[in-house]
């Protein structure tokens, strides 16, 4: 293949921000991104846990490195810009994965709603706030937000029947939605200074359900099969490259046809 084509893909030494890559996908991701070539950092609330990823990452070659912070406070969320931007010059991109799932249906509804719109909502909001005034100083920079297909359609309560899986609560559809035109918001205010914004909306990803929550899963697929670890990594990949350069303000799913059907 043309190495010029496959030069807009690369992401040789670009800085790259994580977060949330403790998580279902970002554990996936991090090793998606770190074998890139990227010079990446990984941010959660658990520290000790990044900082096994990073050396395992690390050990393979890559560069990763391993910061605290937490979504649901502004403080934490500054305090990181501000040791990112003393450290590096730029940000290349953010992956924006961090998600909490506060709230518990046979508890309290009220608390887990608010506790999950302050780190799911105004959390988000904040980082696209600080993160992407820097971006928007350099007039660079690509913001990928990892988004659900449960932003997208309703849920389909059968596919638990006769499992002992709990029902999905309401606030992950709620913020995930928000998250679809927030992205589209910032895309708009962005653009002009050159920091493209975008949003994938995974549909499920096996993670030892049940057997028949699987079969019925599949099923309402094109490909028949839910989400595995490397399926997400490519898109995200796409996004943060000059590959990409013409696209902002879309929401691509990435779930084997799910909404489609």
């Amino acid at each position: 293949m043309n190495s010029k084509i496959l030069a807009r893909f690369d992401l040789t030494g670009k800085i790259i921000l994580l977060t949330g890559a403790t998580g279902l996908y970002g554990r996936g991701l991090a090793a998606d991104l770190a074998a890139t070539g990227a010079r990446l950092i990984i941010a959660s609330r658990d520290l000790e846990r990044s900082k096994v990823i990073a050396e395992e990452e690390n050990k393979l070659g890559f560069d990763v490195a391993a910061e605290e912070y937490d979504q649901g406070s502004e403080e934490s969320i500054r305090a990181l810009q501000d040791r990112l931007a003393r450290r590096y010059d730029h940000l290349d991109g953010l992956v924006n994965n961090s998600v909490a799932r506060p709230m518990d249906m046979s508890k309290q509804l009220r608390p887990g709603w608010e506790e999950s719109m302050r780190i799911n909502a105004t959390g988000l909001f904040l980082m696209h706030h600080h993160f992407g005034g820097w971006m928007s100083e350099k007039k660079m920079g690509s913001i990928v937000n990892i988004g659900s297909i449960q932003g997208m359609v309703g849920p389909n309560f059968s596919l638990y029947a006769g499992t002992d899986m709990p029902k999905p609560a309401p606030d992950y559809f709620f913020h995930k939605g928000g998250m679809i035109n927030l992205t589209r918001y910032y895309a708009s205010v962005l653009g002009s200074v050159n920091v493209r914004v975008n949003c994938l909306s995974p549909g499920g990803f096996f993670n030892d359900q049940p057997k028949p929550f699987v079969a019925r899963y599949s099923e309402q697929t094109f490909l028949n099969r839910m989400g595995e670890p490397e399926d997400l990594g490519g898109a995200v990949i796409f996004l943060l490259s000059e590959a990409a350069r013409y696209i902002t303000g879309i929401n691509l799913p990435v779930d084997g046809g799910y909404t489609s059907k």
